[in-house]
C-alpha cells in the first residue's frame, strides 16, 4: 500500500512539474487590458515579433518582445514588472520620478535600459553597465559595477 502511495504521489509531482512552465503564444489583444494600454502608451511605435503567456506552478506572466528586441514582462494583471530597452533607454514615464532623479543627479546623460520591479525592490541597469537597486520606497540599496 506504502508503495502504491508514493507512486501516485510520483507520478503527481511529475505532473505538476511538467505543466508549471508552460509558454504559450498570445496574440496582443489576449493580453490583460492593462498591458495593452501600457503598450500602446510607451511602446506604439514599436513592432510586436512575439508575445507569450508563461504559466508557472503558481505564477502566471507575460512576455511580449519587440522586433527591436526590446522586451516587456508583465504580471497576470497586466502590470509591468520589467522593461528591457537594449539599444534604447527606457519611455521617461515609466520610470518612476525618485529613480529618475538619483539617475540624473548621479550618472548625468547615462540612459537608463532596463528597469525591474517586484515585491521587495526595483533594479535599474544603466548604459554604463552600474546596476542600481532600490527600496520600494525609493532609497538606495546597492551599487553594482559590472
Amino acid at each position: 500500500m506504502k508503495k502504491l502511495l508514493a507512486i501516485v504521489m510520483a507520478m503527481f509531482v511529475c505532473v505538476a512539474v511538467v505543466k508549471a512552465d508552460n509558454e504559450v503564444p498570445v496574440t496582443v489583444n489576449e493580453l490583460p487590458a492593462t498591458a495593452q494600454t501600457f503598450i500602446n502608451t510607451h511602446f506604439k511605435d514599436k513592432k510586436v515579433a512575439l508575445a507569450k503567456k508563461e504559466t508557472g506552478f503558481f505564477e502566471l506572466s507575460y512576455d511580449v518582445i519587440f522586433t527591436d528586441g526590446n522586451k516587456l514582462e508583465f504580471d497576470r494583471n497586466g502590470n509591468w514588472k520589467e522593461v528591457n530597452c537594449k539599444y534604447s533607454s527606457v519611455p521617461a514615464a515609466v520610470v518612476p520620478q525618485q529613480i529618475s532623479d538619483y539617475v540624473k543627479a548621479n550618472y548625468a546623460g547615462i540612459n537608463i535600459l532596463s528597469i525591474e520591479k517586484d515585491d521587495r525592490e526595483y533594479e535599474v541597469r544603466l548604459a554604463n553597465r552600474v546596476e542600481l537597486t532600490f527600496t520600494l520606497q525609493f532609497q538606495l540599496l546597492d551599487i553594482d559595477m559590472d
